[in-house]
């Protein structure tokens, strides 16, 4: 797990390596133990490092080999590097690492850019031929680790994070009215390969770009799976799916623990979290770091779920490590937490995972975490109502219960200048939902969540809160191959019991009773969703402050009614309206916007 940046050039000149140089050190946090920069003619490399497999300096970055006329740097994990580097020795290649590293570099000499496909791991990696003036970058099938790119015809760009491009500097940072319109309908998600800001961009998941020399450029979409029941699971009943999630499960953990650092676990409570650590123990795993944070109640929200995360880590035996979190230190952790965002993200979870990241990371380098599993088995509240309507209504019953707002209130929102002129949200979502290859309407939406929606939420989240600590997060529940076989999964076996309910059954006799039959909770942060006090204060300088001013995202008098009144907006979600709006320009602000 590290930050890559690069540059190519298609003007004749010879690559920036200050530029990439900046981006690099942008990136520290994510990659504290080492650093490196490589560069040749039109293209440079720079690569920050946190060590997790070979922890000597052969597996150091960039990685060029003049043998094989290839130099690459690379983010992510493959968790089967070692059964591919057997592959490779059979096939006549030399070693001189340990790391996976090394794995991807030969696997791309010897299978091309279709190497992905044999890539079971979260990744991102950018792969120069000198030879042919040639530039591949890919990103893994779930969009688990980040690629953001930037070009003006002369050059283009890539790093890790959005803040590392901005570093670079010549970015343009306009905003993009219908990455607002996202932001503004999708509770500050903005999906697919647009960023908030006109002058970035997202290699989608599950794409290998190949950028020739003269800058022309193609895309292929390397996986797509079928969201419809297929023959070869024809005639399982629940009792074998229940058996063939779990096993999907044990092996998705097991893989995961491949590393040459202690592996621990973000420990919430929930359903998600709990049967990895039940894996975990049923692997043999003993002295597992387990960890859960809580913060005080307000305004009758409960800030913590320790009796849960106490329950299970009682029952498994884990060096289990309570963080509670006072008030005082959440309002001084608010604006590091947002300057570690590559994309405003106004989920309370976002200061919550920076917090307990950077405890977590006093003790390991690397955690299993839980995220994904309500996108993929059917746990959110907005499935059941759509597995209720035909599969041609799909779109207004998600819109119904997922879109914050409605296109037309966000004339009333957004100031006329920045107000997309369509329904740019509707039609992403309806297009997608269109698309052939989903049987019912849940099966559809489910796609929706799994394809477009997952990389842009709970995976970025929990990605840029946990490498700004230099922390490696792993989720099991977001192994392509669980997934694939979620997917094929019969839509009334994952909404039973509230939802989840094949991985409910699975886990029970992994799991107590009180942990799999408990109301579904979310992670509580009091003090964010009842805004007032200090937390109103800042909100208020960011709104009010003259960049804001000078910007006029939004509608004075409407901001005007919400800072008199913080509790009084809430979206149909029931974000606070008032926290969206703040959180986009501390943002701003926070990046020199």
């Amino acid at each position: 797990m590290c930050g890559l940046s690069g540059e190519i050039r298609f003007d004749g000149r010879r690559a920036d390596i200050g530029a990439v140089g900046r981006m690099t050190d942008a990136m520290h946090d994510r990659g504290p133990d080492g650093s490196g920069l490589w560069s040749s003619g039109p293209v440079a490399l720079g690569h920050r490092r946190l060590k997790i497999i070979d922890l000597s300096d052969k597996a150091a970055q960039p990685m060029a080999d003049p043998s094989l006329g290839l130099a690459a740097v690379f983010n992510g994990c493959l968790y089967n590097y070692r059964e591919l580097r057997e592959e490779l020795r059979a096939e006549g290649y030399h070693f001189f690492s340990g790391s996976d590293t090394e794995v991807l570099v030969k696997a791309f000499h010897h299978w091309g850019p279709d190497c992905v496909r044999r890539f079971a791991g979260m990744f991102a990696f950018a792969v120069f031929e000198p030879a042919t003036g040639r530039l591949t970058l890919a990103r893994d099938r779930l969009g688990i680790k980040p690629l953001y790119v930037s070009g003006d015809g002369r050059r283009l760009r890539f790093a890790s994070t959005l803040p590392a491009l901005l570093a670079a500097g010549e970015v343009s940072t306009d905003i993009d009215p219908v990455a607002l319109h996202h932001y503004m309908t999708f509770h500050s998600l903005v999906p697919g390969e647009r960023t908030i800001l006109t002058g970035v961009r997202k290699l989608p998941p599950a794409t290998v770009r190949t950028v020739e020399a003269d800058g022309t450029s193609r895309d292929t979409v390397y996986w797509d799976p079928p969201f419809t029941r297929l023959p070869r699971y024809a005639g399982m009943d629940a009792h074998d799916w229940r058996e063939a999630v779990l096993e999907r499960l044990r092996a998705a953990v097991r893989r995961r623990m491949v590393a040459d650092v202690p592996v621990g676990v973000l420990l919430s409570g929930g359903l998600d979290s709990s049967v990895i650590v039940a894996l975990l123990a049923e692997e043999g795993q003993r002295d597992l770091s387990t960890f859960s944070i809580g913060f005080h109640a307000a305004g009758g929200d409960a800030g913590d779920e320790f009796r849960y995360s106490d329950l299970v880590a009682e029952r498994f035996g884990t060096d289990h490590h309570r963080i509670l979190i006072e008030d005082s230190r959440l309002l001084s952790g608010l604006p590091e937490a947002v300057r570690a965002m590559s994309e405003p993200m106004a989920s309370h979870d976002c200061v919550a995972f920076h917090l307990l990241s950077g405890e977590v990371a006093r003790h390991v380098k690397v955690v299993q975490s839980g995220q994904g599993a309500d996108e993929v088995f059917a746990g959110y509240r907005w499935f059941p109502p759509v597995a209720a309507v035909p599969r041609e209504d799909a779109f207004a019953a998600y819109a119904g219960a997922f879109f914050d707002r409605p296109h037309e209130d966000l004339a009333g929102i957004v100031a006329p200048a920045h107000l997309a002129g369509e329904d740019e949200s509707a039609r992403v979502v309806r297009d997608h939902l269109d698309r052939p290859g989903a049987e019912t309407a849940l099966d559809a939406v489910l796609r929706l969540e799994t394809r477009l929606m997952l990389a842009d939420d709970p995976v970025k989240r929990v990605d840029n809160m946990t490498m700004a600590h230099g922390l490696e997060a792993r989720t099991p529940f977001l192994d392509h191959e669980l997934v694939e076989l979620a997917a094929a999964c019969p839509p009334e076996l994952k909404l039973a019991g509230g939802g989840k309910g094949i991985l409910k059954e699975a886990s029970r006799a992994l799991l107590p009773r009180e942990v799999v039959d408990r109301p579904k909770g979310y992670f509580p942060v009091p003090a964010i969703r009842h805004i007032d006090g200090p937390f109103l204060d800042l909100v208020r300088d960011a709104l009010t402050a003259p960049a804001a001013r000078s910007r006029g995202l939004f509608d004075p008098a409407y901001v005007a009614r919400l800072l008199d009144d913080p509790g009084a907006d809430r979206a149909t979600t029931g974000v606070n309206t008032l926290w969206q709006l703040g959180l986009l320009e501390m943002w701003l602000q926070s990046q020199g916007i």
